[in-house]
């Protein structure tokens, strides 16, 4: 049966959807807020931070937001952690949601080598499985798919469904916990199915779903660009076929997230026989935030009616420091007062019990009018050593550009700021198995970046004085993230690296050169 008759056949509302299309997004909003204020109005943090007072001038259409923002700090995960969450995470009821946190999400980011424990709700799973259900039903907006893709499967990689228990809750990867949810009518179109899900070694649950790819007809693939191009490139060797066309015939959507998929573009599409439509989403471990909800945008509709309420933080040089750690009380807006084309880094309240909580994502309005948005970056994976303002952004985009222009496959690269004399420079590391001539790699990124960014322009004739490219085989990066226990899941390589975690990456490399680790 078609998935989409199957949701609806279960009673799956579009409600939802239309009510986003219809209503604006700060009346949604101002819903929103209400709704998870009052149901977290007798926790500890409600009672804490007067929840009812809001909830009053919400319903005397007050300035609501002007009473949450003073009433409620803006949290870092430390902060809430330190103050909150390690409450939850020792089996307290009733801190900053109902009730005890039977799961938490193991999230380390990109950059951070500690771990870090997200709270995950049964609300928020809930949230969750709904928006994904909505993205599902936003594919009727694609008119050249056939019906009968509706009736093949659906792959998704991700992290083990076999969690850690410690005592009174559940840890491990947010794609784990979610496919250890998977509803029961959704489990005739879900691959690889439990058992295998459940194994904990990467290589080893690689290597079962090779084995059983080609009795699958998948037409949907859902996981992180690199471990689903290693999976592909696997599956194809296996067989000894050109594409993974002759093992999938009917694949033709594949849904991504996490990373920007442009560096990844040019090799992926090397193991297909044919174009597919390429879905972007924003699913953090903190919530569904958003995902492409048209054909032919490279944007993304923020879910602003579904468990989130959102703030937006400025990125300037008055709300966060060179380093991108934010102020004590930064600017913050709500949704009707952003402006397209400026850069915010996020603020979530979330039916998790994430209150004005600091996700580090920066993202861009393409239309506020639609709620559109693109990923740009994160507070701390920018290079601004000397003004530079170099963003995740350009950097992906001129990596694109210079692997089509010198058709060459870069999988992964990172970069960090360093000394140069009394000024600075930038290293790049390059993760490519094709030949290259690394002095004409680094003319042409510098080249790319002097045109997409101007203040990187500018800077490159004053105090960034020199920019050095190393190229290493990709294998290198991906066993740099078994070495770090980041294989596989949701897991990505750090784009920007920056202090500590940049002299581990440089020994690394070392040892790695040496003996190959």
């Amino acid at each position: 049966m078609p998935i989409l008759g199957t949701l609806l056949k279960n009673g799956i509302k579009i409600r939802k959807i239309i009510e986003q299309e219809r209503i604006n997004s700060y009346e949604l909003q101002r819903e929103e807020l209400k709704k998870l204020l009052s149901k977290a109005k007798s926790t500890e943090f409600g009672k804490a931070y007067g929840f009812e007072e809001v909830i009053k001038d919400i319903n005397h259409h007050q300035d609501f937001y002007k009473r949450y923002r003073e009433q409620v700090p803006v949290y870092t995960y430390n902060d809430i952690f330190n103050r909150w969450w390690n409450r939850s995470l020792a089996g307290e009821k009733n801190i900053c949601w109902p009730g005890r946190v039977k799961y938490f999400a193991l999230s380390s980011g990109t950059s951070e080598a500690s771990t870090k424990h997200i709270p995950i709700t049964k609300s928020m799973i809930k949230a969750i499985q709904k928006t994904s259900i909505r993205q599902i039903l936003s594919l009727s907006n694609y008119k050249e798919l056939p019906s009968k893709l509706f009736e093949t499967g659906i792959l998704m990689l991700g992290g083990s469904t076999h969690l850690n228990f410690n005592g009174s809750y559940f840890e491990g990867d947010l794609s784990g916990i979610s496919a250890s949810q998977i509803p029961f009518w959704f489990q005739h179109f879900y691959k690889p199915g439990k058992e295998i899900a459940k194994i904990s070694d990467w290589n080893s649950k690689l290597d079962e779903i090779t084995e059983k790819a080609a009795s699958w007809d998948i037409g949907f693939i859902v996981g992180v660009p690199a471990w689903i191009q290693i999976l592909m490139e696997k599956i194809i060797a296996h067989y000894k076929v050109k594409t993974i066309h002759d093992i999938w015939p009917n694949l033709m959507v594949y849904t991504h997230g996490g990373v920007s998929f442009d560096p990844y573009r040019k090799g992926f599409e090397k193991l297909l026989a044919h174009p597919i439509i390429y879905i972007e989403t924003y699913l953090a471990s903190e919530g569904f935030i958003a995902f492409q909800a048209l054909p032919n945008r490279r944007s993304m509709r923020m879910v602003v009616n579904n468990g989130i309420f959102y703030e937006f933080i400025p990125f300037n040089d008055k709300n966060f420091d060179a380093d991108g750690e934010m102020i004590q009380h930064p600017e913050t807006l709500m949704i009707d007062q952003v402006e397209e084309g400026k850069e915010y880094a996020l603020l979530l309240s979330t039916c998790a019990g994430t209150w004005r909580y600091l996700i580090g994502d920066v993202i861009k309005f393409v239309s506020k009018k639609e709620s559109e948005i693109v990923i740009t970056g994160r507070t701390k994976h920018f290079l601004s050593l000397c003004g530079e303002h170099l963003s995740v952004d350009n950097m992906n985009k001129a990596v694109e550009l210079v692997s089509d222009e010198l058709n060459i496959n870069i999988k992964e690269f990172t970069v960090a700021g360093i000394p140069h004399d009394t000024l600075f420079a930038h290293k790049w590391y390059i993760g490519t198995d094709n030949m290259v001539d690394p002095e004409l790699l680094r003319n042409k990124i510098d080249e790319k970046l002097c045109v997409l960014n101007d203040d990187y322009r500018v800077e490159r004739s004053a105090a960034l004085k020199d920019v050095y490219v190393k190229l290493l085989p990709t294998e290198a990066f991906y066993k740099w993230m078994k070495v770090k226990g980041k294989e596989g899941g949701q897991n990505k390589f750090p784009r920007v690296m920056k202090k500590a975690l940049f002299t581990e990456w440089e020994e690394f490399i070392k040892q790695y050169e040496q003996s190959g680790i």
